[in-house]
């Protein structure tokens, strides 16, 4: 008989989160609850109570992430990247309302 643990809880599917590992069922990545505990400094008791995730789901998406932590680190600072580079080249509409009523 073959039990299945931390499989279970964790899916890809090319079309739901870009193809991302999440929980199942869900939208929530892998890479979300490794953000939200590793860079957030978030407990698994508030990843379950904000997020309504069992703690099976936040355990196995961490070990996902630490089976895997190379990748999905890469991913996450690729669109931290993205994500400045966006910023830096779209000018923010409420910076220039401000500066407009400052006279800038």
């Amino acid at each position: 008989m073959t039990v299945r643990g931390v499989d279970r809880h964790i899916e890809s599917t090319p079309d739901i989160a870009g193809g991302k590992p999440r929980v199942t069922g869900r939208r929530i990545t892998v890479q979300d609850i490794a953000i939200w505990h590793q860079r957030l400094g978030k407990s698994v008791d508030e990843i379950c109570t904000e997020h309504d995730l069992s703690h099976a789901e936040v355990h196995a998406a961490l070990a996902h992430y630490f089976d895997n932590r190379e990748q999905i680190d890469r991913g996450i600072d690729e669109a931290d990247a993205f994500a400045e580079a966006l910023r830096a080249s779209t000018p923010s509409i409420l910076e220039k309302k401000l500066g407009d009523r400052r006279g800038d």
